[in-house]
């Protein structure tokens, strides 16, 4: 098999697995649609019981007999019962939707899928050009989606995550419709300077880390419109989500993994840049961006330890240090000139 035809099933595969994310995203659009009506109709069983009870008093208040409440009583349904004999759901929130939940199941199943395609894609495209597949914009792009959908995928095995899933299909969807119209880049051999196995160290870890990263900004991103919504004391479908707090902690878990293998990431290459370039910094804009990505991490973390400052100022910090993130790859990346333009472009 050619090289070429390798390349072919590589783009087939990206396109197959681009597919299946629009699905799992749309499935989990419908799982988190499918939680408005279920608390609606929770609320509204919760006002009629309330007026059926108000009914009862008035019946009482007016002389009326034990026998006659008795029977008013009767045609009323217990606190506690569901329609159709449900079990009532601990925490009085009414049960998802059978529909909502069958979509839920295939948007977990197709998000497995799509990044096993992904998977496919980036073997194929490595047996194309004999290397790393790492050498370019497109293919850090098709590899850190990759890494996203499998890491949430992976988690998700642990913890019911079903809340997160459109905030994590949507935009490795955008990301990947990105490298294919923007970003795309022939499979073509390495330039000289990239010729290393610091590039599958270095460039491996910062893919997985971002990966990461991607994760805890969407947890944080809800946190953030849950707990805003909370204190507003507006009602919302983020109500059926975990609680703001146990939302906070979940992001928080992420960046303390991602943040080491950032930190290594920023060594490596320093160590890399001696090899190639005689000096362990440069000053070259890349380098200076991963830099500026560490230091708002560091301080998010910094200030997430610090009781003076809320977790939700620690939370916009953790958001701007993603921000930098996106800078750093789709801007530095583009437009800036230096001696780590490798984006293919």
């Amino acid at each position: 098999m050619t090289n070429e035809t390798l390349a072919g099933y590589a783009n087939v595969s990206l396109y197959s697995a681009m597919a299946v994310f629009t699905i799992a995203m749309l499935c989990h659009a419908v799982y988190l649609a499918g939680l408005l009506p279920a608390r609606d109709r929770a609320t509204d069983r919760a006002a009629e019981r309330a007026g059926d009870r108000s009914a009862e008093r008035e019946l009482v208040g007016a002389g009326a007999t034990s026998a006659s409440v008795d029977a008013a009583s009767a045609d009323v349904a217990p606190a506690d019962a569901e329609p159709n004999g449900a079990a009532p759901v601990a925490g009085g929130a009414a049960e998802v939707p059978s529909r909502a939940r069958a979509a839920a199941g295939i948007g977990s199943t197709t998000t497995w899928l799509g990044g096993m395609l992904l998977l496919l894609s980036v073997v194929l495209r490595g047996l194309s050009v004999d290397r790393w597949p790492l050498g370019n914009m497109f293919e850090f792009a098709v590899m850190g989606s990759m890494f996203t959908s499998l890491a949430y995928s992976i988690w998700s095995t642990r913890r019911d995550l079903r809340w997160l899933g459109l905030f994590i299909t949507g935009p490795i969807l955008l990301v990947l419709g990105m490298a294919v119209r923007v970003w795309y880049t022939e499979a073509a051999e390495l330039l000289p300077s990239l010729q290393s196995y610091w590039l599958v160290i270095h460039v491996t870890v910062a893919v997985l880390a971002t990966a990461v990263f991607t994760i805890g900004a969407a947890a944080t991103a809800v946190y953030l419109v849950k707990d805003a919504f909370a204190r507003s004391g507006r009602s919302s479908v983020l109500d059926r989500f975990p609680d703001a707090a146990s939302l906070e902690r979940t992001a928080y878990g992420l960046y303390i993994v991602a943040f080491p293998l950032w930190t290594f990431t920023l060594i490596a290459g320093a160590i890399w840049a001696r090899q190639a370039w005689a000096s362990y910094w440069n000053w070259d804009p890349k380098e200076v961006w991963t830099f500026v990505i560490w230091v708002v991490y560091a301080a998010f973390l910094h200030s997430r330890a610090t009781s003076g400052i809320s977790r939700q100022t620690a939370s916009y910090i953790a958001l701007a240090g993603y921000a930098c993130i996106i800078v750093n790859f789709a801007v530095v990346n583009v437009f800036f000139v230096g001696q780590h333009s490798y984006s293919g472009l």
